[in-house]
């Protein structure tokens, strides 16, 4: 499967999210949504999940929304483990310090969010970690040994502790980006009117910061100007010159942030916005081509990208709505 610009080979990626009773269904919610949309806009979905808890069954969240979950396997495979918060810090299902174990060792990396949080904190906790800010102060309640960070997530080697709640959504879109192009987790980003990505680093927004899509407000103007000239789109020099910078810097920040140069971020972007409109709309491949700003050549930008023929893709989409 092909998802990146340097064609290099991606397998899919498997997450396990582990709910227990009472489980804050915005979260669950969050993470699914970015995978499920992931996987919309990619050819080939990138990404797969299960629903997991401690022993199986159906577990309601706080919400009284069900899931049927599987038990967390003995010897567990997958790459990723989302932990989904609680209201309730002490509840024995969020006590998970050999489940955390059994992940990491088998090379996955483990997501803790808000009261899963604070209870591995609570219960392993040295170093740089974060929790929502009202799990935040309750340590601090219980004289917990440190302060706990009001980051919207810590990375710390195989574990990443989070606040949660709706930063979940920015969570899980850094993680598909480690998987898909930058466009295409912006295509994902939009879909769900997720105006801001912010980073883990982000304070949480009760600090008052002001939040930007990259933390660079020049890059977000330029990236705001491509997203806004799709169909027609802008030479670079003449963004270049709207945001009175020079090529230079302008490549610098694009190869700072995003691993590539402005016109490659640009066409992927508008590869990224075709891809979606090849799989979700009834628009000939023609017309698609012209509306994403390739009047000529569009067959042959999109498999270079992709991997596969735009009409390979139509043709596989309506075969798999009449199966």
């Amino acid at each position: 499967m092909r998802t990146r610009s340097d064609n290099s080979p991606q397998t899919q990626q498997h997450f396990d999210i582990l709910v227990a009773p009472g489980y804050v269904l915005l979260e669950l919610a969050s993470l699914v949504e970015v995978l499920r949309l992931a996987n919309r806009v990619c050819p080939t979905p990138p990404f797969t999940y299960a629903y997991r808890s401690l022993k199986g069954g159906p577990i309601s969240s706080s919400s009284e929304a069900m899931v049927q979950t599987d038990p967390v396997p003995a010897q567990p495979k997958a790459d990723y483990l989302f932990v989904i918060g609680n209201s309730d810090p002490d509840h024995p299902d969020l006590s998970l310090g050999r489940v955390v174990s059994d992940y990491t060792f088998r090379g996955a990396k483990v997501f803790l969010l808000a009261e899963a949080a604070s209870r591995y904190i609570n219960e392993h906790g040295t170093g740089d970690m974060a929790t929502h800010w009202e799990n935040a102060s309750f340590l601090r309640e219980r004289g917990a040994r440190f302060e706990a960070k009001l980051s919207i997530a810590t990375e710390q080697g195989a574990v990443v502790t989070c606040a949660g709640m709706e930063a979940t959504t920015d969570v899980a879109l850094a993680v598909i980006g480690r998987h898909i192009s930058g466009p295409a987790k912006m295509t994902v980003a939009d879909i769900m009117l997720h105006e801001n990505i912010r980073d883990f680093s982000s304070m949480q927004p009760f600090s008052g910061v002001k939040l930007t899509a990259t933390g660079d407000a020049r890059l977000d103007q330029c990236i705001k100007l491509m997203q806004a000239n799709i169909e027609d789109p802008l030479p670079i020099h003449q963004i270049v010159d709207s945001l009175h910078l020079s090529n230079r810097s302008l490549e610098r920040k694009f190869k700072t942030f995003f691993g590539t140069t402005p016109n490659g971020f640009y066409r992927e972007m508008r590869l990224a916005k075709a891809n979606n409109l090849l799989l979700n709309t009834t628009m000939s491949v023609r017309e698609i081509g012209l509306a994403c700003g390739f009047p000529n050549g569009f067959s042959s930008v999109y498999k270079s990208f992709f991997g596969i023929t735009p009409f390979v893709v139509r043709r596989e989409k309506r075969a798999a709505i009449q199966r």
